[in-house]
């Protein structure tokens, strides 16, 4: 294999982010030192990173060039946009951002939600990575039927 890696092992996801950051070295310590991601493949001449997860999630991280921002960039980066990163196990992070007094925007919490016929579960907490892009960290914690 080379330096610059080689295709996620899980094979290429049908829908990815790719979040432009300001500190490449700062956004990659979150995203695989909290976070848990590694590098797949990389294109250092170019600041790029893509990322991928155990749990089969995958996610892009290129330095800001100005090449596709269609606007002001302002941080908090991804104003309006939320991504939700479900994980097998949520104490790992969650132990991962304490060991860092890694601020917390809502929870952790546990939340039932109506779908179809039943409630499904999750226990959630938000946080923002370094450039501020807003993250839902989740895990699946079960079904139930639906309360009265």
């Amino acid at each position: 294999m080379s330096e610059y890696g080689a295709p996620p092992r899980g094979g290429w996801v049908r829908f990815i982010v790719e979040l432009h950051v300001n500190d490449l070295d700062a956004s990659l310590d979150f995203w695989r030192g909290v976070l848990g991601f590694t590098t797949a493949y990389a294109r250092p001449s170019e600041g790029f990173h893509y990322l991928e997860h155990a749990a089969g999630m995958q996610v892009m991280l290129c330095r800001r060039n100005g090449r596709f921002e269609t606007g002001p960039m302002q941080h908090p980066l991804g104003q309006g946009a939320m991504m939700q990163l479900y994980f097998d196990a949520l104490a790992p992070v969650l132990s991962a951002l304490e060991a860092r007094s890694w601020p917390l925007h809502t929870g952790p919490r546990d939340i039932w939600r109506r779908t179809g016929d039943v409630e499904l579960g999750q226990r959630e907490v938000f946080v923002q990575d370094p450039d501020g892009y807003l993250l839902m960290l989740a895990q699946n914690i079960g079904t139930r039927p639906i309360s009265a």
